[in-house]
Formats: structure tokens, sequence, C-alpha cells
């Protein structure tokens, strides 16, 4: 029997709408899905997958090479450990790395992310310089590392360089430690337009991440959004925002105002941006932030790993709020475990439970899934939303033969039980990026190779880092 090219068949698949049965899917060479047939009959020929198909889950916010330093802080190293003594190991490797570990890490990073469920990431990448601040020869050296690695690994890419200016509020100035990081505006909009070819080539997006509203200051921050909207009007803006009740308290110092407060009062924020963490908002900021259509980007275990305290979802559902979820510092790399994350944090808040289903889809898993991939693709800039025509062939096969999905009553209860009863990444079959098979029988072709690379590149950080 011969295969028919660019065609699946799932007997379960989970669009847009909600659950559907015997889905065909088709695709053209670009990887673009042309055509989504639900209650049809298999063509002779055509594959049929091995178990109920996901969307694929966009990674709204990495920063890559912190996987290489992942599990080397959880020690007391102070009184009071918190994010800002997490901060201090984290400048440490940050000034360390070169361009051969970054791309290392990333390159194993990023096949771990496919093998976990996500197929693309929102790279939040602020190492731009040499580890004394100099740049580099050609000044877009580092930026270049991780989009080989994102080609390499197969996973799809929204890059997103850091204006990084100031250590605090009122203009303070960077310490040593973050002199790897510091770009005046004008040369962050130079390496924009230096690697828009780039990304255009590989099929990667290109947007602007001003770090935070702590180390951009005012007039650098319009001046930033403008050129890059004058770049490209649709492109996505990233800003870390009210992670930390101490930068709340210094930005209200600083300014009399509450960061997205102010945020929402000078900059044009929109469905364009992604407001990264916005953990500590009150009433009228959730109202007013949901309003402009930005997504919240939430990185459910890192908040944790960090302490920096629980996103308010229901407050931000009841304004009509979108999210999407990030693996940030990548303590954990498993979409499936922020999930579970996310929806454990409002249980243990609000001492109730199943809280982020919605009346149209009950089963949690499925609620939040579609709300994930479809707030994600928003904030990546990309078309991959959902199993839909003219989006992006991007999905995950879950295994129906995985010891803890056989024999369930639907594909429903099989993905419930892959986010909150398997050990998540077992549960997964294959990922396909762009119509292309990524991951087989769970595991990426480079694995081995891959993750042998990240090994080697932390061994020698270790090493180097003083």
């Amino acid at each position: 029997m011969i295969a028919v090219p660019h065609t699946l068949f799932a007997t379960d698949a989970l669009l847009p709408t909600g659950w559907a049965r015997e889905v065909l899917l088709q695709w053209n060479d670009r990887g673009q899905l042309t055509s989504v047939t639900p209650d049809t009959t298999r063509p002779s020929g055509t594959p049929r997958a091995a178990g109920p198909l996901l969307p694929g889950v966009p990674n709204l916010h990495s920063h890559a090479f912190q996987r290489a330093f992942a599990g080397l802080t959880e020690y007391r190293g102070a009184a009071q450990d918190s994010f800002w003594s997490w901060r201090t190991q984290m400048y440490r490797f940050a000034s360390a790395i070169t361009p051969q570990q970054l791309e290392a890490v990333a390159t194993g990073l990023y096949v771990e992310m496919l093998e976990a469920g996500y197929t693309s990431v929102c790279e939040f990448h602020y190492i731009h310089h040499h580890a004394d601040g100099t740049p580099y020869a050609d000044d877009a050296t580092l930026s270049q590392a991780l989009l080989r690695a994102a080609a390499r690994a197969g996973i799809g890419l929204t890059l997103l360089p850091v204006l990084y200016q100031t250590a605090g509020f009122g203009g303070l100035a960077p310490s040593e430690g973050q002199r790897r990081f510091i770009r005046s505006t004008d040369n962050m909009l130079a390496l924009l337009e230096r690697l828009a070819p780039l990304c255009r080539a590989q099929g990667a997006r290109l947007g602007l991440a001003p770090h935070s509203l702590r180390a951009v200051p005012p007039d650098s921050l319009r001046e930033a959004v403008a050129g890059l909207h004058a770049l490209d009007a649709t492109a996505p803006v990233h800003i870390h925002i009210a992670e930390q009740t101490g930068e709340v308290q210094a930005c209200l110092a600083w300014s009399g105002q509450r960061p997205v407060q102010w945020l929402l009062d000078h900059a044009p924020v929109d469905a364009r941006w992604c407001l990264v963490h916005a953990t500590h908002m009150d009433a009228d900021e959730h109202a007013r932030a949901a309003l402009t259509g930005a997504i919240a980007g939430l990185c459910p275990t890192t908040e944790a790993n960090l302490g920096d305290g629980l996103f308010d979802m229901q407050a931000w559902r009841a304004a009509g709020g979108r999210w999407g979820i990030g693996s940030d510092s990548h303590a954990t790399v498993n979409a499936a475990e922020e999930l579970l994350m996310l929806e454990y944090g409002q249980r243990l808040t609000t001492r109730q439970r199943n809280l982020l289903a919605s009346a149209d889809h009950p089963s949690v898993a499925t609620a939040m899934t579609l709300d994930a991939v479809t707030g994600g693709a928003q904030a990546s800039a990309r078309a991959i939303s959902g199993l839909a025509v003219g989006q992006q062939a991007d999905w995950v096969v879950l295994d129906a033969n995985d010891p803890l999905l056989q024999d369930l009553p639907s594909a429903e209860a099989m993905l419930s039980a892959h986010v909150f009863a398997s050990h998540r990444r077992s549960a997964i079959s294959e990922v396909w990026v762009a119509g292309r098979p990524q991951v087989r029988a769970g595991r990426h072709a480079l694995h081995d190779e891959a993750l042998s690379g990240l090994a080697h590149a932390r061994r020698q950080l270790l090493i180097d880092t003083p």
C-alpha cells in the first residue's frame, strides 16, 4: 500500500471547537494545514495516528541559557532566599557562557521541549555581548546561536532580543553582572534590522522584549516600541511585569503607580503584547490589562521555584483575559506540568477544584490546553493556534497504549490522565512541527547527541564560573 503524502488520520483530535472523531488532516509543502475534516473515513494508504491528536503547545517564555544551572540553586545561601538572591546566581552563569555553550544548551533544551509537548518557543534573549560587555565583531552572534539551535532541533521560534539599560527604577546604573545585557535603543533597533532577514529565512518570528520597567527607562521604552513597529507593525512585544512584590513597591516609590498601571498609562499596550508573569496586579489592573487584549504569560513552575507568588487567574478570567504558558528558567521542561501547576495553584488559593474548566469544556485539561494554545499563538505572533485550516501543522500524539492511558473511556479522559495522572512526558508518542515528525516513540532523533552536548556545556560552565 502506498502512503498518501501530507495526510494523517486521527480517530480523535482536539480541534479549536473541542474534541472531534474520525478526523482527516491535510497540509502543504510549507507545513500549513489545508484541510481538517472530521466525521470522515480514512482514505486508503493514509497513516493513522497512534492515539489522540492534540494541538502543539507554544512555550511563550524561555531563557534558554538558564537550563544550564537548573537544580543548582536549591540550597540556602542567605538568611532569607528569594528571587533576588537567585538572580545573583543566575548572573554568574550569564557572565560565563560562550556562544558555543549557549548553542549547545539551547539545542538540548529545545529537544527536551519537543519531547515534552512544546512545538514552538518564544526566546526572551538578553545575553548579547562578550563577558566584559564589549560587542562581538558580529553583533548578532548570540542571537544566531539560538536561531541555529532552533533550526537543528526543529522547533518553531519567536526570537525576542531583550532591551536592558538600567539596574533599577529611576535610571540606576547597571551592575557588573548585567554588562553583557546592555544596549542603547538605537543599537537594539539596528540589531533587529540585522536579524529580520535571518528570521524570515528560517521561518522564525522576530519581536522585542523590553526587559522590565526597572531595566528600560520611559523614553527608551517608547522609542524602542515605536522603532519595532516601524520595522514590523505586527511584531510582538514581551515584557516582565509585576513579578515580585519588591518590584511593585519600587515602582510605587519611583512613580506613585503600580507597574501594570504605569505601563497601561504610558505604553501602547494591545494584543501584540505579552505581560510576562503579571503576578501582582490589583482589581483595576486586571480589568484594564485584559481589555487591551494582551496575553498574560504565566510560568507556574518557575514562579513557584522563585517564590514569586500566585497569579489571580479567577480575576483575570472574569475580566476576559487571555493567557499562555512558558517554562521560563526551565526548572521544569514539560507543557503538561505547567498546566497542572497552574490549576493546582488556583486550587490551593481558593480551596476549590477544577477551576480552569469552562462552560464549553468542563474537562479541565481540555479547556486549559485550548486556552494555552490560542494564548501562546497570539504571544508568538505565528499561525500556530491549533488544528485548523491556515495554521501550521503542529501537533502532539498521545500514546493510547501507555499503561496510564490505556483503556480509558475517551480521548478527553486520556488527555486528563496525561496532565493530572501520568508521568506526562512518557505518555507522548509523537510530536510534529510544520507537518514533519520531530519526536517518534517519545524520543527526538537528536536526543542523545543534544542532551550530551548540553551536559558537556554545563560541565565547562561549572569549571569556568567563579
